[in-house]
């Protein structure tokens, strides 16, 4: 069956994307990141609309965006302009010119149908020899997931929810699992760890901030308790090299 994946990135029951996954959740991910970046040229695969991408444009001044979504590509470019060179295309079509020296998959290899073969075409095509994959996801195991699970509103940890399903999602990944999709498709996972311990869920953080209810220091303090318990954050990543194709 085609995807549309303009439909999937509209807003249903649940957003596609909130307030806090913009300003709180990007500036950590790229501090958690960041320490290990190479000099040279980077790859986003799936850059949605943008937003991740400017703030990479503060670290990187050769960017290659791939989006499957054409209307996403299009606010893309409005957004970023010349900062960026953009590809419309599926990840599993598309060709790319050379490798690259830092590939950024956030929040994206969830949505896949072939996940494992996404990642041996990065191992095997794309990642260049010293270069290192940013490899994000959703965490199963936060607790704001937990606890919806005790109240009945989700079936169990990892499971997909519809809303998600509507917005592409095809599996809800744990450190473990994502750990284990990395390695079998030959990479080598040299780091794992979490970002922003997460007890409330997204919607109702944008509330909290707006209102004033927690400060900027709550939520440094969220980052730097995900750091201790990696497997209770909001996002869960590997950091890998290229391994033998």
């Amino acid at each position: 069956m085609k995807r549309n994946y303009d439909k999937e990135i509209q807003d249903n029951d649940r957003k596609y994307a909130y307030h806090f996954d913009y300003d709180v959740m990007h500036p950590f991910m790229l501090r958690a990141f960041s320490p290990m970046f190479r000099r040279g040229s980077a790859l986003e695969l799936g850059c949605f609309r943008g937003n991740f991408t400017e703030k990479m444009a503060t670290y990187f001044d050769d960017i290659t965006c791939v989006e499957a979504s054409g209307e996403a590509l299009k606010a893309a470019k409005e957004r970023i302009g010349e900062k960026a060179q953009f590809i419309h295309g599926l990840f599993e079509e598309v060709t790319l010119p050379r490798k690259y020296d830092n590939i950024f998959l956030t929040h994206v290899l969830e949505h896949l149908d072939d996940r494992v073969g996404l990642l041996k075409k990065i191992n095997d095509e794309w990642l260049s020899d010293n270069g290192v994959l940013f490899l994000a996801c959703p965490n199963a195991n936060a607790p704001s997931r937990q606890i919806a699970v005790k109240m009945g509103l989700i079936e169990y940890n990892s499971a997909v929810t519809e809303a998600e399903r509507e917005h592409g999602h095809r599996v809800t990944y744990s450190l473990d699992t994502l750990e284990t999709d990395a390695r079998r498709a030959g990479l080598n996972v040299i780091y794992k760890s979490g970002v922003f311990f997460k007890a409330l869920a997204n919607f109702q953080w944008d509330r909290a901030i707006r209102d004033g209810i927690v400060s900027q220091e709550y939520l440094e303090g969220c980052y730097e308790l995900g750091q201790v318990y990696p497997d209770l954050c909001a996002t869960i990543y590997c950091v890998c090299q290229k391994g033998e194709a």
